[in-house]
């Protein structure tokens, strides 16, 4: 793949130990185009290579071999797929271990207050594809056949769909010009902010989004248009920059979305059979997003092919397989995949008349090679009874010929409150854990956080169980107990842990500077005065750094205590603390 070495040295942003002055201002102008995207690539089909990278944009961004391999094979639609004309799907590839971006405190800005499912990625890529193949006699192969893809760390699918609609046709037309230009606009939008819209220019149309905020309420409408009424032409507004037609998305499956609900909730491995890289992708992205607001902790590989660099991985029998969400479009995959536990497998979308054909429940037993029949091939039993009212209004809204949205919103509703039932027993089980407020004192460590019993959790749920928000019924103790053993569960508990812990260290503080300091330091020696300074100055720190909850004023306190503190102490401590 000696096309694939385009890609010069991976762009030093902000400063990285080793980066030259010349090499860090070199990087300055893209500081705000890598908010948005990591690069721009350009794949072609070579009839001696195979699918090369033709370029990449900016030029001194840098891939290695193995990124570069897997862009390029999962650019390209596999041959099993046929698609003509201009598709659009997308990807997620790992970062190659020791080449991940330096996480910058522009990244945790972000993330402490973007919701956890739409936080940038730390160890992973999205690959966003425009792919178009054309009949065209004047290459040798008689087709045209190129991908314009757009490589990020957010998973803003919706917004980079719509990104790459108003692109690709114009690079496809004239090339190195268009890109160019269309990256040095990016450059020159806002960084994304959770909680704000934004306005962002391209190609002589704006488009208007609403960056998605932790604080946002679970069914956040999108806000009428923001200040600038005059804008010229009208902004074109995404109504969201990440969520799909899950209606459409989840059309063939429907008398099933329950059962496919406990599956991701488990984190259970599961391959998506699908006719193109388009339906594959959305079907998975659409997938994991049943889970919201809770984060998927598992992998999930919205299109993957043979050639991937995981394939030996995520294929072999000598291990019981990950739990891995795989979309995939080569019927190999049926007979290298058979000890999976489950796999669905689905047809060409139809969007008009009824429902489409649902596809049925079948044993994995009845899993044939390559001829094998849309279904859901799964010898897993569903906790919880299925909602046939859900499926009932959803019939009736197509026989009403009901907009799309509406019943998309109808379903990511069920969706949603499903969800939400089951996480907030969790959710208050865990809250009660934490320690009660008078008994964080100013001068005592903490006490600690208790552990989580799953046996107290499961005997709660009688009378603070899921049943006081859901209708359904079935067996929400085993769901429960099968949640347990999920990477799912381990996801949330170390996340909840984590914001306790952070509450109480934030809870401690606040205790201290509500303290008389003076009081205290009476009767202490030089050695227990030294150690609150350095504790003090490290709690400051971490909630400088957003890594504490608290108000601005308890940081001002804090650190006039630390100056306090430090002035009552001998000179020659005094400049050991406080260095000219």
């Amino acid at each position: 793949m000696d096309a694939l070495s385009g890609a010069g040295p991976r762009r030093a942003r902000c400063s990285l130990g080793a980066a030259s002055p010349g090499a860090r201002a070199a990087a300055a102008p893209w500081a705000r185009f890598s908010a948005w995207l990591e690069c721009v690539c350009v794949v072609t089909f070579d009839l001696e290579l195979g699918q090369a990278l033709e370029l990449v944009y900016p030029s001194d961004f840098r891939l290695t071999d193995k990124e570069k391999s897997s862009i390029c094979y999962l650019s390209f639609p596999d041959s099993h797929s046929g698609c003509l004309g201009d598709t659009q799907f997308s990807f997620r590839i790992r970062q190659c271990s020791g080449q991940r971006s330096p996480w910058h405190a522009e990244d945790r800005h972000y993330n402490s207050g973007a919701p956890m499912s739409l936080q940038r990625e730390p160890a992973h890529y999205f690959g966003y594809v425009y792919f178009r193949q054309v009949k065209d006699s004047s290459v040798k192969r008689g087709y045209f056949q190129k991908s314009l893809v757009l490589v990020s760390r957010l998973p803003f699918v919706r917004l980079f769909q719509a990104l790459l609609s108003l692109i690709a046709p114009e690079y496809f037309s004239k090339p190195a010009p268009c890109l160019e230009a269309v990256c040095s606009e990016i450059d020159e939008w806002p960084a994304p902010v959770p909680g704000q819209t934004l306005n962002l220019p391209v190609m002589g149309v704006v488009l208007q989004v609403h960056i998605p905020s932790r604080v946002d309420k679970p069914e956040y409408s999108p806000p009428k248009p923001c200040s600038h009424e005059n804008l010229l032409p009208a902004p074109v507004i995404l109504s969201s920059v990440h969520e799909l037609d899950l209606f459409r998305c989840f059309q063939p499956v429907l008398t099933h979305v329950q059962t496919l609900w406990e599956l991701m909730l488990l984190g259970e491995p599961l391959v998506v059979l699908a006719p193109s890289p388009a339906v594959s992708s959305e079907l998975v992205l659409a997938l994991i997003s049943c889970l919201q607001p809770l984060k998927f902790c598992c992998d999930y590989r919205p299109y993957f092919t043979i050639h991937d660099s995981e394939f030996k991985e995520f294929t072999t029998r000598t291990q019981a397989p990950p739990n891995v969400v795989l979309g995939v479009t080569n019927p190999f995959f049926i007979k290298t995949l058979q000890h999976w536990p489950h796999i669905l497998r689905v047809g060409e979308p139809k969007m008009a008349g009824d429902l489409p054909k649902q596809v049925k429940l079948k044993k994995p037993s009845r899993l044939k090679t390559l001829d094998t029949k849309p279904g859901l091939y799964t010898a897993y039993s569903a906790h919880l009874h299925r909602d046939k009212a859900l499926l009932k209004r959803l019939l009736k809204g197509l026989q009403k010929k009901k907009p799309w949205d509406t019943q998309t919103a109808l379903l990511r509703r069920h969706l949603l409150e499903l969800t939400q039932s089951f996480i907030i027993p969790l959710e208050h089980y865990m809250a009660s854990l934490m320690p009660l407020q008078k008994n964080i004192t100013a001068w005592k460590t903490p006490p600690q956080i208790r552990p989580f019993r799953q046996d107290d959790f499961l005997r709660s749920l009688e009378h603070a169980g899921p049943q006081l928000t859901c209708i359904l019924k079935g067996d929400w103790l085993g769901l429960y107990r099968r949640f347990f053993k999920s990477p799912h569960f381990d996801g949330w508990y170390r996340q909840r842990h984590k914001e306790m812990a952070q509450k109480l260290e934030a809870l401690h503080l606040e205790a201290i500077c509500e303290a008389n300091i003076e009081t205290w330091m009476k009767d202490k020696s030089e050695v227990e005065v030294v150690d609150l300074v350095l504790k003090l100055r490290e709690k400051l720190v971490q909630a400088q750094g957003h890594q504490l909850p608290v108000k601005e004023a308890t940081l001002q306190r804090a650190q006039l205590y630390i100056e306090t503190v430090i002035g009552s102490l001998p000179k020659d401590l005094q400049a050991v603390l406080c260095p000219p």
